[in-house]
């Protein structure tokens, strides 16, 4: 049995739902929009807003009126749910023959469990990408009514890979959290635990100065919106630095995975 399409159809539903709120959210979000663009008099909402608010969620800089900008305050939530979609993806790809109880089956075929890890890695990134992929035509359709400018697209491509970066490090997390944990039910748990607290610290860090430093432990803090707008570039030490977590990650699945021991029931 081809254990890839095998994945691939039983994540399918998944995938289904959670494109269909993507597609939901940028319905929501362009219209939305509609009351902002080239409006001026709407800009005034966000200087209104306190300084230190504008920075946690890195909405400082930013021009509401344009399709650029009103899109990179709402790049985070795709950083996010995008992320969660991984994370969860990652941890229950790794640990799902337990809960179905089909681990008898699985390993009864004559195949390594390094094989199987293989297997299912492709298949996660594989249904990462068509997620993405989601995300990204969604987003060109959803803006072509405000005619954006080629800067858009430049800064909505450069979304598109720190998106998927991301994707495939809290991939990997999810998948190591499985590999580490002697019961299946708390992957999940503790893989989305981690996401959400690397997003609260990048409040933080917006927050305060002083743990400035901290940026480093957080892919939310890698590849902000404004800097990709206004830099037109990915930075490459977080590029290095996602590299490095995601091999490391893999690396662990690979070594804690085979030694772990499966629960039948």
């Amino acid at each position: 049995m081809n254990i890839i399409k095998r994945e691939l159809k039983a994540n399918m539903k998944s995938l289904i739902i959670w494109s269909a709120c993507i597609i939901l959210i940028f319905v929501m979000m362009m219209s939305e929009f509609s009351a902002y663009y080239n409006n001026p008099a709407m800009a005034d909402i966000l200087d209104s807003m306190p300084e230190a608010m504008l920075k946690a969620f890195s909405m400082n800089g930013a021009n509401l009126t344009t399709v650029s900008g009103f899109v990179s305050i709402a790049n985070i939530y795709f950083y996010i749910m995008l992320g969660i979609y991984a994370v969860l993806l990652g941890s229950s790809i790794i640990s799902k023959e337990e809960r179905d109880k089909t681990v008898e089956f699985l390993f009864a075929l004559p195949i390594s469990r390094k094989k199987v890890i293989t297997s299912k890695l492709i298949a996660a990134v594989i249904n990462c990408f068509i997620l993405l992929s989601v995300t990204g035509i969604t987003g060109i359709v959803a803006t072509m009514k405000y005619q954006p400018s080629k800067e858009f697209f430049k800064f909505w491509a450069l979304s598109i890979a720190a998106i998927f970066i991301i994707q495939i490090v809290f991939l990997s997390i999810g998948m190591l959290i499985a590999s580490l944990l002697k019961r299946y039910k708390k992957a999940g748990a503790v893989s989305i635990s981690i996401l959400l607290v690397t997003y609260l610290l990048s409040i933080l860090i917006g927050l305060s100065d002083k743990i400035e430093f901290m940026k480093y432990f957080t892919p939310f803090k890698y590849f902000e919106p404004l800097y990709l707008l206004n830099e037109e570039k990915l930075q490459g030490v977080y590029i290095i630095i996602s590299l490095g977590i995601i091999v490391v990650s893999i690396i662990g699945t690979f070594i804690f995975y085979p030694k772990r021991d499966l629960h039948i029931s």
